[in-house]
């Protein structure tokens, strides 16, 4: 279920996720373990994945791309990304997780 792997604090959203670089291609795949996982085709080297990511979950959540960023795990699949709290109509209807 979608509602497990975000929270908010303050002004923001944290949206909890689990990264697979280097896919065929990008998609959103599902909600485990309270997170959502998707899949970058993007290789993993010079930010490039953190940079499909973020285009990736801006066109999700119609986001402009300088208001999402990688809060922690910059370096790791699991990943937490700040966001607008704007963002959240748009993750509620992803609940078909």
């Amino acid at each position: 279920m979608i509602d497990e792997c975000w929270t908010t604090q303050n002004d923001a959203l944290y949206l909890h996720i689990k990264v697979n670089p280097g896919a065929s291609k990008n998609e959103v795949l599902d909600v485990r373990e309270g997170r959502l996982r998707l899949r970058i085709a993007a290789a993993p080297e010079d930010g490039k994945a953190n940079t499909a990511l973020i285009t990736l979950l801006a066109k999700l959540f119609a986001c402009p791309k300088n208001t999402l960023s990688i809060h922690a795990g910059e370096k790791s699949r699991l990943k937490t990304i700040r966001m607008p709290l704007t963002a959240l109509e748009r993750i509620k209807e992803l609940d078909r997780f």
